[in-house]
């Protein structure tokens, strides 16, 4: 099929080289200037998750408390909040609107202690390395 305008000699359509070269460059500096910036947004964001969900177990833990007389022991653990524990008088639960326990936004369990040493009980996620301490995301996330 010929074109009913020719283009003129020497000249074609497209992109040279140089003008790729010079695209994917532009796209990976931004890539190294905003992805940085992205991930610690969502390492916040798990961070922020683990401190709601304790707060909701926080208001469980209470409920379970005021109708059964006393908090549940830690071998009952938080699944006495879902779950009506053997021998357990009044429990009007669930008291978690999930039918089972979640774990943390990293995967790992909830650490769950009853006497607390920081009050009447303790409820702290380990943070992204599972272990005590730690900063950023790694940071303990407690309900103290």
């Amino acid at each position: 099929m010929k074109r009913r305008y020719p283009e003129p000699p020497g000249r074609r359509s497209g992109f040279t080289l140089i003008e790729l070269l010079v695209v994917l460059m532009i796209l990976g500096l931004l890539a190294g200037l905003v992805g940085p910036r992205v991930l610690q947004y969502l390492g916040g964001a798990k961070s922020d998750t683990a401190q709601l969900q304790i707060e909701e177990f926080g208001a469980g833990l209470d409920l379970f408390h005021l109708e059964v007389g006393r908090y549940p022991s830690t071998d009952e653990g938080l699944e006495a909040l879902a779950k009506s524990p053997p021998g357990v008088q009044n429990w009007n639960g669930p008291y978690i609107k999930k039918k089972d326990v979640p774990t943390d936004p990293w995967g790992n369990p909830y650490v769950y202690k009853y006497p607390g040493d920081n009050g009447d009980y303790d409820l702290y996620s380990l943070g992204r390395d599972n272990a005590d301490g730690g900063e950023g995301e790694d940071a303990d996330v407690v309900s103290w």
